[in-house]
């Protein structure tokens, strides 16, 4: 008898180290040509140790989780005749994780024939797992009696689960899209915006039961040829009425020159999703406009943007952007301001909670603003106080059609 090591192979890629995560074999066991002894995985990928002879083992080089060295001793065997040089073997790798590792221990070695672990790589032990089949009671027909994915077709259970085991099939496919047009200009602006901007996000959390109310009302009074009234034309009008005590944040800043741009227009950008991608219609001159004006302009700007019909006047020169994705706005965003502009007004969709009113817990329609500022030129008090303002009047929303 004679001792040979085998030795942990180049897994290739330049790997220097490789993660001990499943031991097929324990100390005694023994174990034909090509069976598999154990498992090592890389960041890439989980890699099978067959054995290169017949033999008993006699050691084994850790423990699950261990790192180990390429070309270390990997295990050791006890086989007939002389001893040989050190083995390294061929590997064998799947994407699949590897399944439950063995503890080491020793036992009394046994027979092949009484081998109680069926031989199968991780990618097919996992399928069987979620299959329900037991390896146990494949035949295998593979190298040494591996079992493999074509055992696990033939099985006879497999009629019945075979539609569960399928759905969890390797999909290696690589599509190369081409980000070209609309999606590689709004790409190169996102990413400006991004990099450029110190983004500071103010979140408040806002009651617009009674705007609710007076919004079913109006719509309810509704005359020929108006628009229906969403939440954003009140939303709009409280903007302006805010921006008129705070005018730096209807503003353009040019950080390369250093210079704030404040405007007296209030030109108000709605980013509206389209087939393309993101555009944002400007409704100009809000503050020349009462909700209803507002209203109209939303709806034709949007179906314009839509439909690839706005012109480019209408498609830019905003100065303030309000963003909404309706009822699938979440609880909270981030939006990324329109640079150059210095803010941006993020609008979360509408639902009941329950608010205390100082006696009892009342169901209210609540709604959060996720709003950002550009931090270089927008202070942190500046930025809730104007939240502050849009919340009162929506709030109270009869103070939207006061004059200020």
């Amino acid at each position: 008898m004679a001792e040979r090591a085998v030795k942990l192979p180049d897994v290739g890629e330049g790997i220097a180290e490789a993660e001990l995560v499943e031991w097929h074999v324990k100390v005694g066991d023994i174990v034909r040509e090509d069976a598999v002894l154990g498992a090592v995985m890389t960041d890439k990928a989980t890699v099978e140790i067959p054995s290169p002879a017949e033999g008993r083992v006699i050691w084994l080089a850790g423990h699950v989780g261990d790192v180990l060295a390429i070309g270390s001793d990997f295990v050791r065997l006890e086989v007939e005749g002389k001893a040989e040089p050190p083995a390294v073997m061929k590997t064998t790798k799947t994407i699949a994780q590897p399944a439950a590792a063995t503890p080491l221990q020793p036992a009394v070695a046994e027979p092949p024939a009484e081998q109680t672990k069926p031989l199968a790589s991780p990618a097919v032990r996992l399928r069987a797992r979620e299959a329900g089949l037991d390896l146990r009671q494949i035949q295998g027909t593979g190298p040494a009696g591996r079992i493999t994915h074509a055992d696990l077709d033939a099985h006879p259970a497999h009629s019945s689960v075979g539609a569960a085991a399928t759905t969890y099939l390797t999909k290696t496919g690589v599509e190369d899209i081409k980000i070209a047009g609309l999606r590689r200009r709004i790409a190169e602006k996102m990413s400006i915006a991004n990099s450029r901007i110190p983004h500071i996000t103010y979140v408040e959390e806002i009651d617009v039961t009674a705007l609710e109310d007076l919004r079913g009302k109006l719509n309810g009074q509704q005359r020929p040829g108006k628009s229906k009234l969403t939440l954003l034309p009140f939303l709009m009008r409280a903007m302006v009425r805010a921006i008129a005590q705070q005018p730096m944040l209807n503003a353009h800043f040019d950080d390369e020159s250093g210079i704030v741009h404040r405007h007296d227009g209030v030109h108000i950008g709605i980013a509206t999703q389209t087939q393309n991608g993101l555009v944002v219609p400007v409704v100009r001159h809000a503050e020349s406009r009462d909700i209803w004006s507002c209203a109209t302009e939303v709806a034709r700007l949007a179906e314009a943007a839509r439909t690839g019909s706005a012109s480019r006047d209408e498609l830019s020169g905003s100065t303030i952007t309000i963003t909404s994705l309706g009822a699938m706005g979440g609880l909270a965003t981030t939006p990324i301001i329109n640079h150059p502009e210095v803010a941006i007004i993020g609008v979360n969709r509408i639902a009941v909670r329950p608010h205390w009113d100082g006696a009892a817990f009342v169901p209210r329609q609540m709604m959060n603003l996720s709003s950002s500022f550009d931090h270089r030129v927008i202070d942190g008090f500046d930025a809730a106080q104007f939240v502050q303002r849009i919340k009162t009047q929506l709030e109270t929303p009869a103070m939207i059609f006061i004059d200020a």
